[in-house]
């Protein structure tokens, strides 16, 4: 969808944010609900800002308390694979999974305990591997498409199991868990497709930046943009993504977002080190990377780099990426939390490569060969902007008529099918799903809420 040059006078709801979350919402808001005029605005092309520095990946494997994710993410899932079906999967999902793995028995416990609490929440059937003539069958991924593939997920209880499955894991892990409605896709096209259907029901994309939302007896009444012009309106809807914050307060609403930076790398597996038909894979334990004496000594004198010598947290990812031919891999770890008020570009971190590359060699040895010469990389990368119990804001905040589809942090990609249809259910007052509330913003207010979330953690949001 280009943007039109003629900015239009009046609309039923205005979008502020063309990412995958405003994108979402619009398609939603014209092509489903049947909302009369939909304008989005941003200054910057569709899908540009963090949405196309994804990875570009899904899955229903969330943990508690409450089934809010798990639901919202199977919702989402349902979304991508009903619009797979219609357009012929033209952005290209599939369904390998995400296999994590662990080296340490204590986790490997405590993963198996979430597993069967995540399954209780609607994750799926958990399927244990353990040596035995009587374990369930495991059937491995097809290498693309979504159709037919496995639900819930296979549980690994020791090393030689699950390296039996994927041989080029390891020797130190002990087990792992295939969770299996997941996996990933291309959220270029989607967005593209998503947009193009907002379109043909006469949605608008306007190039231009919101900069005040107007109200009067506490309703809003239209939204100023920063070429000057005006748009009357009584519905708004903040899916600035990174830039929510900044939008909600044009609205009178100080949103409980903070935002850390996400990089990843993409390189050229010329060794053939990961098989391309690999799931993602996730290194589930903090570590300690090999120096040399030499490394570690120059290490310890920096003051800012003194921390690499130390212990580093857990998560470090990666994923086979495009065709074969490509031999392209995903690599990412946020080894060190980083909160920051969000500036483009992001921040360089000009270790961040060879770091990466270290963690994942704890996960995959045969990345170690790169280890002397480094594969030229790309790194780019945007951010996670999050509520502190790191799970979404969906709702009414600020005025009457403003809703914010925000907070998604790093699985905006995976949730924005879901997000947009709830965020257009609020506008237009439709009958909201059961976990609509746990994302509400209002949900702050509810004491039995702000009990739970000393229960919340971030396991397993990778």
């Amino acid at each position: 969808m280009q943007p039109r040059s003629r900015v239009t006078e009046r609309a039923d709801v205005v979008v502020a944010g063309a990412g995958i979350a405003g994108v979402s919402t619009a398609y939603q808001l014209a092509a489903r609900l049947g909302v009369g005029k939909v304008v989005v605005c941003d200054p910057l092309p569709p899908l540009t800002l963090t949405s196309d520095k994804s990875t570009e990946c899904y899955r229903n494997w969330w943990p508690g308390p409450g089934s809010g994710m798990v639901d919202l993410m199977n919702r989402s899932i349902d979304l991508l694979e009903s619009w797979a079906a219609e357009n012929d999967n033209i952005f290209r999902l599939s369904r390998r999974g995400y296999l994590y793995v662990t080296a340490d028995p204590d986790r490997l416990a405590m993963m198996e305990r979430e597993a069967h609490a995540i399954s209780a929440l609607g994750g799926g059937e958990v399927r244990v591997h353990w040596r035995g003539s009587g374990d369930p069958p495991y059937f491995p991924a097809r290498p693309g498409g979504y159709e037919d593939a496995a639900a819930g997920a296979d549980l690994f209880m020791d090393g030689d199991t699950l390296r039996n499955h994927f041989p080029y894991l390891s020797r130190d892990a002990v087990g792992g868990l295939h969770a299996r409605r997941a996996g990933w896709f291309s959220a270029q096209q989607l967005g593209a497709w998503l947009l193009e259907q907002a379109r043909d029901a006469n949605a608008e994309l306007i190039a231009d930046r919101v900069v005040a939302v107007e109200t009067s007896g506490g309703m809003v009444r239209g939204v100023r943009l920063a070429s000057g012009a005006s748009i009357a309106t009584r519905h708004f809807v903040n899916a600035a993504g990174p830039l929510a914050g900044d939008v909600g307060r044009l609205a009178g609403a100080d949103l409980p977002l903070f935002s850390e930076v996400h990089r990843k790398i993409s390189f050229r597996d010329s060794r053939s080190s990961l098989p391309r038909s690999a799931p993602m894979l996730i290194w589930n334990d903090q570590q300690t990377l090999d120096w040399t004496d030499e490394e570690r000594a120059e290490l310890t004198g920096n003051a800012e780099l003194a921390y690499l010598t130390g212990r580093l947290g857990a998560g470090a990812h990666c994923r086979p990426e495009g065709s074969d031919e490509a031999a392209t891999v995903l690599g990412l770890w946020e080894y060190r939390t980083d909160v920051r008020t969000p500036i483009f570009p992001i921040p360089d971190d000009p270790l961040y490569p060879e770091i990466v590359m270290r963690g994942l060699t704890t996960m995959v040895p045969s990345f170690g060969a790169y280890l002397e010469r480094l594969p030229q990389p790309f790194v780019d990368g945007g951010y996670y902007t999050k509520t502190r119990e790191n799970r979404p804001l969906i709702g009414p905040v600020g005025p009457t008529g403003s809703v914010v589809v925000g907070a998604l942090s790093g699985f905006g990609v995976m949730a924005a099918a879901a997000a947009g249809e709830l965020g257009a259910l609020h506008v237009t007052g439709g009958t909201l799903p059961d976990y609509a509330r746990w994302f509400a913003p209002s949900r702050y207010d509810d004491p039995d809420y702000v009990a739970l979330l000393a229960q919340m953690t971030d396991s397993g949001q990778i």
